[in-house]
């Protein structure tokens, strides 16, 4: 049942898991796609449908040469009337969360709960530039295995495991050459648009905020935004966890979300 704000959106690949009376919505952050979630998937599915997104340019979803914080939130809500879910829990990572606090905010009545993980209703700096210029610069043609284009990233990205995360990203295309399956030339010129901060709407719901302790990206001074913007909000901190939080203490992160949605106060 695609609405009118179908207009200008893209179809977004989904898996769903679960078969729960209520719905989950999880959102991948930057250069991902759903199946970074798919932990928290599991852990979730027993009680909830769970629906795993691809954002517009990740993963399997359609690409775009347009690319900015509404349209994606909008790409959510035409997949959501595509699925007959008239309201959902949603919870995004990084850029997955700046989506699902503007679906919150934007369309307050197609979302029940919300949670973010490690991200702040603000605009932020550049800050994957390195990263940007290193994949743009990765010869796909010369390229014979994963292997070799991990051996060829090292010195622009010296962290194994960030390597590892953005090399799900290659594939083989028709004619057996490598290719990215996320549009990577949209998301380097787009990428101020996502920097951007979400809609300063407000979203009245139960709203909780995740923060890694060894993350920077939800700073203190951010408290009061975030307390105007969502005056629902719990904001809990996973102690020496980084910004991929979900992935470095999954066990916390995931009872943390479940007890959430659950309405439970034991965490």
């Amino acid at each position: 049942m695609r609405s009118e704000l179908a207009t200008g959106t893209v179809n977004l690949h989904a898996e769903v898991r679960g078969e729960g009376e209520k719905t989950v919505v999880l959102l991948h952050g930057l250069f991902g796609s759903g199946s970074n979630l798919l932990a928290l998937t599991k852990y979730l599915s027993p009680f909830y449908k769970v629906v795993l997104l691809d954002l517009r340019n990740h993963g399997k979803s359609a690409h775009s040469d347009v690319m900015d914080i509404p349209h994606m939130a909008k790409d959510v809500i035409a997949k959501l009337d595509d699925l007959d879910i008239n309201q959902a829990d949603i919870m995004g990572h990084s850029l997955g969360g700046k989506v699902a606090m503007d679906v919150a905010a934007s369309f307050p009545e197609r979302v029940r709960q919300l949670v973010v993980a490690d991200i702040a209703p603000v605009a932020y700096g550049r800050g994957h530039d390195d990263i940007l210029t290193a994949l743009q610069g990765l010869d796909l043609r010369g390229i014979e295995s994963r292997q070799q284009a991990d051996v060829e990233l090292q010195s622009a990205i010296p962290e194994v495991a960030i390597r590892q995360f953005l090399l799900k990203n290659l594939m083989r295309s028709s004619d057996e050459n490598w290719a990215w399956k996320m549009n990577l030339s949209a998301i380097a010129q787009c990428y101020d648009n996502l920097s951007e901060a979400p809609s300063k709407g407000i979203f009245s719901g139960p709203t909780l905020f995740i923060r890694g302790g060894a993350s920077d990206y939800i700073k203190d001074e951010y408290r009061v935004g975030i307390q105007k913007q969502f005056p629902n909000v719990e904001i809990k901190t996973i102690e020496e966890a980084g910004h991929w939080l979900h992935a470095e203490k999954p066990v916390i992160f995931n009872e943390m979300v479940l007890s959430f949605l659950r309405g439970s106060d034991d965490f």
